[in-house]
């Protein structure tokens, strides 16, 4: 009796916790309906309003997506101070600051609210209300460009801001006073703007700080103050990075028998003047600093004018004086890499790069070979230092004739080949690879003209990757061609050597120079930037049209 009772409860038991346990319903269509607004305060589009806090009612429950930044609230707030609570159908905003008078203030939404269930994001939501009497309707737009875009480089990441002349930040500075996200095509929109003067700023906002950093962001400007008294479209925008930091020397000393300048960043242009530049002291360039190696020890300290200019254009002049002594520290040893793997047709071009300055070279044991029992002798006619004050990147160029009938060449360099300028010799050995190509699966030519710009020019001939195979100048015209290239697909990239230099080079802020401008073919029929050729192919007559300059592109509507 007992046993059967104890079933008995048992049963009701379990039938009393399934009735009890609730579950979401099975079946039924996927909500795909973002959420509404049901109620706004203030209400959009008030005058006469200055609101401590704002609220947001929704006809669905709701959550953020990281409101702090997705939120874009203009004209510039101090964020910071403010909070954003969800709590279920309820959006509060509290913005613990005094507002303005007589100013228009936006929160654009954007996708910052979406629905709790699906993740459905409000369309289209903002708020708009004045501290005075009217509503500022002024608008600004227009489109942003990225110079060498990088891979993670998206254009919504972008920020456009504008800043009241009369304001004493700028765009490293501080967050602007107007801003607009840039959308996926690189477009953007500031709306309800008051009359006034303005300076024009894009960035690149890698780390959603709402303003520019020197070194590793992009970033462009507008040259000439914007007076916004009317609707403005077509302002351009083109994003580059350049490291606005003046290059300075930190600090310089011996390092063992040598001496080395530290510097805070890498500088582009080195000139170093003393009577044994060149015969008996040699430098290499690394990061960040500069090393000198002298052959011989000098009881007396050298005086070097040093001039450095960096890639923005700023440029030091400083004397400094050096010692070369004796020292017991042991040397670094000798490392030689190559530009192993490249193709080649006929004339072969090997590149060797050494860590310190090259004294002296054994040809005995550098040679190219082609198969077990045949070389080709390395003399020193073929050789060249790519810079006589350096000697750490040696150029090496031979013809080989088609009547060799050989693919792969190998470049090899035995232990002990090279002697560097403290004395030590390679003590590996080396060998790098080289393929030789086939005039048969050669293509004729790549050729065509510039159009909307003024050189001189550089032009690049990329790879699907973006990487450099070819690269020619044009001093003058608007034609150019490249002949016997290997298959494939490439790009081809345009840069406006305005200055002549042969490099690109970046904006300068401080001197409000615009960057080089940049750009590449778009096959008109695709939109992309691939173009295909075979072994035997001529591709011509190919128009590459500049992109727009920095700046305001048509007049004002």
């Amino acid at each position: 009796m007992k046993l059967n009772n104890l079933i008995i409860l048992l049963f009701v038991s379990l039938l009393a916790f399934s009735c009890a346990k609730q579950s979401t319903p099975m079946g039924g269509p996927q909500d795909e309906d973002p959420p509404v607004v049901l109620e706004m305060t203030p209400k959009d589009q008030s005058l006469n309003t200055k609101p401590e806090e704002i609220t947001l009612v929704f006809d669905e429950y709701i959550k953020l997506d990281n409101a702090n930044k997705n939120i874009l609230i203009t004209p510039r707030i101090n964020k910071d101070e403010v909070i954003f609570t969800a709590l279920k159908n309820t959006l509060v905003i509290e913005l613990n600051q005094e507002l303005e008078d007589s100013t228009t203030y936006v929160f654009n939404f954007q996708k910052s609210i979406t629905d709790l269930s699906e993740g459905n994001p409000a369309e289209n939501l903002k708020l708009v209300f004045s501290t005075g009497e009217s509503i500022d309707s002024l608008n600004v737009s227009g489109s942003v460009n990225t110079y060498f875009p990088g891979r993670n480089d998206k254009l919504e990441d972008a920020i456009v801001g504008l800043y009241p002349l009369v304001d004493t930040t700028n765009v490293f500075i501080a967050p602007p006073y107007y801003l607009s996200q840039v959308d996926s095509s690189g477009n953007f929109n500031i709306s309800n703007i008051k009359a006034g003067k303005y300076l024009a700023y894009a960035w690149q906002d890698d780390n959603n700080s709402l303003k520019a950093e020197y070194k590793s962001e992009a970033f462009d400007f507008i040259r000439d103050t914007i007076t916004i008294d009317q609707n403005i479209d077509g302002i351009q925008f083109n994003l580059s990075k350049g490291d606005q930091n003046p290059i300075r020397l930190l600090r310089s000393s011996t390092l063992g028998s040598n001496y080395t300048i530290v510097l805070n960043k890498t500088p582009i242009e080195v000139t170093l003047e003393n009577e044994e530049m060149g015969k008996e002291i040699f430098y290499t360039l690394g990061d960040k600093r500069i090393n000198l190696f002298s052959k011989q020890v000098f009881s007396d300290s050298l005086a070097f004018n040093v001039s450095l200019k960096d890639s923005v254009g700023y440029q030091i002049d400083s004397l400094i004086w050096t010692k070369f002594e004796e020292s017991d520290r042991n040397p670094e040893k000798l490392t030689t890499t190559a530009n192993s793997g490249k193709s080649f047709y006929r004339n072969l071009p090997i590149e060797l790069t050494f860590n310190k300055p090259i004294r002296d070279i054994n040809y005995d044991s550098l040679y190219l070979s082609y198969d077990t029992a045949s070389m080709i002798a390395i003399s020193p006619d073929m050789l060249r230092f790519k810079d006589s004050l350096r000697r750490d990147i040696l150029e090496i160029n031979l013809l080989v004739p088609d009547s060799i009938p050989f693919e792969t060449f190998s470049l090899k360099a035995a232990d002990s080949t090279f002697l560097d300028i403290e004395g030590q010799y390679n003590e590996v050995a080396l060998s790098a690879n080289y393929k030789k190509l086939k005039t048969e699966t050669l293509a004729d030519a790549i050729s065509g003209k510039i159009e909307g710009s003024e050189g001189p020019f550089i032009i690049q001939l990329l790879d699907s990757k973006g990487e450099l195979k070819r690269e020619s100048y044009l001093d003058q015209g608007n034609q150019f061609s490249f002949t016997l290239i290997e298959s494939g697909n490439y790009q081809i990239r345009i840069i406006e050597d305005s200055n002549g230099n042969r490099r690109w080079d970046p904006a300068n802020f401080e001197e409000r120079r615009y960057a080089e401008r940049t750009f590449d073919f778009i096959d008109p029929e695709t939109g992309t930037k691939n173009i295909t050729i075979r072994g035997g192919w001529k591709v011509e007559d190919i128009v590459i049209t500049a992109q727009p300059k920095t700046g305001l592109r048509t007049n004002p509507n």
